[in-house]
């Protein structure tokens, strides 16, 4: 699709560049060090480990960065339920400032026999119309007993074999697994055919039959059927195969007034417990809070007593596309006789002149997932989210983000988002926040404007002994910052101190708009994002970003 042919809402002119957080352009930074070439290196790598296992000093010391934005989780005419082509969908991307995303059709029957391999040939033509986007192929797999994940692989001869391989091994909608439920007898078979597919995924990696594969959960809380002690199964599964989960999920248009009636939520969380959820959830899990699926917006809950076992686990933002809000498209017209099943492909879209229903958002247009890099290329940002160097924000909140933890005493650079800092207890530390406000108008026409930042931190306890557990009690907003009115980049300087227990930080901040005490009460959460009334959630006007955490190991004395 040429720029004429995006809806006239979606101007160009208002679509931030992306800046990193010493405000230059991502894509000048990357020009200077080599014109987007696959082998260039913006800095030398991390600092090896020690023999043993742990660093062989104390502090650390990582790689300068640069952030590329992306989105791992679209859908084009090769899911069943989608609308637009491939072409489309990355000129979108590169419209609203994209450098990489992830194709990840849905697993069905039309999927696994036609449509992998005929999305891989369009695939190869959308990597040649847009030679500065990397392009992923994925699939979005089916868990048995459970959601969806994004599975997604590295460019090569075997990436298509590899994804039509593990779907018909292991999705859960083709194999009939998806039961999950207390009283499904199937259950713990399902639940461990999902654990054998990571693992699968892992032999594959490390035997060379792919460079690399990831996955990440998808709208975990919108149905309840996630349960904590999955998830941490598959983060279990195979050492860096599933190594986050969508923090805030796509669809964030569902709830514009107006659009789809008086119960839509952000997110299409509308959905009630049923006999698949797991009972253990409370009943204000099934919704979102600024946004962002209850297990990340929990200050305290699923997502921090994870990290409080010193685990990594990274959450995301991404569009989820299917069907853009005020589009004008309808899905094409098929011939007699062809249906989804024996094709595996929609017919094009056709230009009605008339807004069409939807709750999505162009990919980059609202959601984005900003990933540290060191080079340029495929296995770069796979390396990075496998890494956790990762935040995301809505609304084009911020153009960047640079975050650092280091000892009182150091002057490197420290360590950042999803690293780990060895210190001794007792000492002085420094958290560096560099934040980049927004120096455009969104693509909704607005200048966003950051109101605060918060500085939560959560004690690391180990692993724990019921893995349903969801709560993390020693967690904790610790400091707000407010930086109503700051423009341009700004530092923020904030003392920690090491006690004798290790720990975490991360970050979250917003506009401003709407907040109220967290979930967990004010002593936890003194502000935090809150549910939209049904069918009244213009997400425009309640945006924020977060973080991934910085662990900080305590030794000795």
């Amino acid at each position: 699709m040429t720029e004429q042919q995006l809806p006239s809402w979606a101007d160009p002119s208002v679509s931030p560049a992306g800046l990193d957080a010493q405000g230059i352009s991502r894509r000048r930074l990357l020009r200077r060090a080599g014109l987007f070439g696959t082998a260039f290196a913006l800095a030398p790598a991390a600092p090896a480990l020690a023999a043993g296992g742990g660093r062989s000093r104390l502090g650390g010391e990582d790689p300068r960065l640069a952030y590329l934005v992306g989105d791992h989780h679209v859908h084009s005419v090769y899911s069943h339920d989608a609308k637009y082509t491939f072409s489309q969908l990355a000129a979108a991307g590169a419209r609203y400032g994209l450098d990489w995303m992830v194709f990840t059709e849905h697993s069905n029957v039309g999927h696994a026999e036609y449509g992998a391999a005929l999305e891989h040939r369009e695939i190869l033509a959308a990597r040649a119309e847009n030679p500065r986007q990397l392009i992923f192929q994925g699939l979005e797999w089916y868990i048995p007993a459970a959601e969806h994940a994004t599975v997604f692989v590295a460019p090569g001869r075997h990436e298509v074999d590899l994804l039509t391989r593990f779907e018909r091994l292991y999705d859960g909608k083709l194999l009939g697994y998806d039961k999950g439920g207390a009283a499904d007898t199937d259950t713990a078979r399902n639940e461990a055919h999902a654990v054998a597919a990571l693992k699968w995924l892992a032999r594959q990696r490390r035997s060379g039959y792919v460079d690399d594969v990831l996955a990440f959960a998808n709208h975990p809380l919108r149905l309840g059927i996630d349960s904590p002690h999955e998830l941490r199964a598959w983060r279990d599964a195979a050492e860096g195969i599933m190594v986050g989960m969508e923090g805030s999920p796509g669809a964030q248009g569902a709830a514009i007034p107006g659009l789809r009636g008086a119960g839509s939520v952000r997110g299409e969380y509308e959905n009630k417990p049923s006999a698949q959820s797991w009972s253990g959830y409370p009943a204000n899990a099934y919704v979102t809070y600024g946004g962002f699926d209850w297990a990340t917006a929990t200050v305290g809950g699923l997502w921090d007593s994870m990290l409080a076992e010193g685990r990594l686990f990274s959450v995301t933002a991404n569009s989820d596309a299917h069907r853009v809000v005020h589009d004008t498209l309808r899905n094409g017209d098929w011939a007699p006789g062809r249906n989804f099943d024996n094709t595996g492909k929609l017919p094009d879209p056709v230009e009605t002149g008339t807004a069409q229903a939807g709750s999505d958002f162009w990919p980059g247009q609202f959601s984005r997932t900003h990933v540290g890099v060191t080079r340029y290329g495929y296995r770069p940002v796979m390396a990075g989210l496998r890494a956790g160097r990762v935040w995301v924000d809505h609304g084009h909140l911020l153009d960047g983000l640079e975050v650092r933890v280091r000892r009182a005493g150091d002057h490197g650079r420290g360590v950042t988002l999803g690293g780990r800092l060895r210190v001794r207890r007792g000492e002085r530390l420094v958290l560096d926040i560099t934040v980049t406000g927004a120096s455009r108008p969104n693509p909704h026409g607005v200048l966003p404007e950051l109101a605060h930042v918060d500085v939560i931190r959560g004690t690391v306890r180990g692993p724990v002994a019921d893995r349903d557990d969801w709560r993390a009690p020693d967690t904790r907003v610790v400091r707000t910052e407010d930086v109503t009115g700051r423009t341009g980049t700004c530092t923020l300087r904030v003392p920690l101190t090491a006690g004798a227990e290790s720990f975490y930080v991360r970050l979250r901040g917003s506009d401003g708009n709407r907040h109220a005490a967290g979930l967990l009460g004010a002593s936890v959460d003194p502000h935090g994002p809150v549910a939209h009334t049904p069918g009244d959630g213009d997400p425009w006007a309640d945006t924020w970003f977060y973080s991934n955490p910085v662990f900080v190991d305590v030794v000795g004395s």
